[in-house]
């Protein structure tokens, strides 16, 4: 079973969402057999490389109230991490592009497959809820992601380049087509959609679902004579 989510690595409610979905597969029964596959979403994709401002003032400025009540926001998503086992450092987060950061997890995915991708986007995340890291900064992404394992000559080729810049639209197109309009989003075998952060109880019951739908169990409506390994009761 394949699941493909769409998120931004300056998303909170993505990484919340992150670990509500690994909750749900920390006790599905057939979680060896979940394939996930990150894909690129920008939800500020005018945000600068070089950071300006904090999130809070962003927030603030963007929606109202000043920094306060960019703070009062963030007070919120911090408040639910927390239920998550996460402690961040967001208050301290800038806003920052992360065009960069997409076509790096597009080249852990193409060099390393979904396992090394989720290395490398877990350790984005991390970056920057968890350290307030500049995710926009090459440097730093490039200490980021060979931390994860990515090979520092390939990070360096995509940073130095426009490679994967294309996946990255490409992606953001498809989740546009799938309706989506914002992030976290999650499709489940191609076939399920989920939108936020759902509780991991939503995303045991959707992950149940698709199991059962596409491994479906004969149901036994009788029986009667019949040979098998042993030979034939006559």
């Amino acid at each position: 079973m394949r699941i493909d989510i769409w998120s931004d690595v300056v998303c909170p409610w993505c990484y919340i969402g992150k670990r509500r979905l690994e909750t749900a597969l920390s006790t599905f029964e057939h979680a060896d057999e979940v394939e996930v596959v990150w894909h690129s979403y920008q939800l500020d994709p005018g945000a600068p490389t070089t950071p300006v401002e904090t999130v809070a003032e962003a927030l603030g400025r963007k929606y109202g109230g000043g920094p306060d009540a960019g703070r009062t926001m963030i007070d919120r998503v911090e408040a639910a991490a927390a239920e998550e086992g996460m402690l961040w450092r967001h208050h301290e987060s800038k806003r920052v592009g992360t065009m960069d950061a997409h076509r790096l997890v597009h080249l852990a995915l193409h060099d390393g497959g979904p396992e090394l991708q989720g290395r490398v986007k877990e350790a984005l995340l991390s970056a920057y809820f968890i350290d307030a890291r500049n995710v926009a900064d090459h440097g730093e992404l490039r200490s980021i992601v060979t931390e994860a394992g990515l090979d520092e000559a390939a990070v360096d080729r995509v940073l130095g380049s426009t490679e994967f810049a294309d996946d990255v639209w490409a992606d953001i197109e498809q989740a546009q087509a799938f309706g989506a309009t914002g992030v976290p989003f999650f499709v489940v075998d191609n076939k399920f959609g989920v939108s936020g952060a759902q509780p991991a109880e939503a995303f045991t019951q959707v992950l149940e679902r698709a199991w059962s739908e596409s491994h479906p169990v004969v149901e036994m409506l009788a029986s009667g004579d019949a040979c098998g390994p042993d030979g034939c009761a006559i």
